[in-house]
């Protein structure tokens, strides 16, 4: 009897764990759900939609200007941000806000990309923290659902 509950248990255990590391890798290299807040990408993506955020195209160098991004803060490692990409490294950018009178310049350096949010006027963005280096990128943003609970399809939006 106690062999049983015993063999019973390290069997539950075992495909627990293997369950786990099928989810660890499913999150880590394929992608995951994102629930965004903030208004920094108004009116593309506005606080409270979710995304999803798939990996295959940051590991395999494949982000393009004007993919949508979730990366880690440079400013905080605990906080993701969801930002357009505007240039990679190469790249000459405009540095300055949309009510700057004088529009100043630079280039993306190597391994760097530059993230703007689209509400120029209300995000922070690579203008306050410069360069975002490429190894902070989570995943690029292929879906995104729309707030609401209609099971209707036209609240999902595919390729933004």
């Amino acid at each position: 009897m106690f062999r049983s509950a015993l063999g019973k248990t390290l069997g539950f255990v075992g495909y627990t764990i293997q369950y786990g590391c099928v989810a660890h890798c499913a999150f880590e290299y394929i992608g995951e759900f994102v629930a965004c807040s903030g208004p920094s990408m108004e009116p593309t993506i506005t606080s409270h939609d979710v995304v999803f955020s798939e990996r295959l195209s940051r590991h395999l160098c494949r982000i393009e200007n004007g993919d949508i991004v979730i990366a880690k803060s440079p400013f905080d490692p605990h906080m993701n941000i969801c930002k357009r990409v505007i240039g990679l490294e190469g790249d000459k950018v405009c540095t300055s806000g949309p009510s700057d009178v004088f529009k100043t310049h630079q280039y993306v350096p190597k391994g760097h990309v530059w993230l703007e949010g689209d509400n120029l006027r209300n995000s922070t963005d690579s203008r306050s923290y410069g360069p975002v280096p490429y190894a902070l990128i989570r995943g690029r943003v292929c879906l995104k659902v729309t707030r609401g609970t209609s099971p209707d399809p036209s609240h999902i939006h595919l390729n933004l």
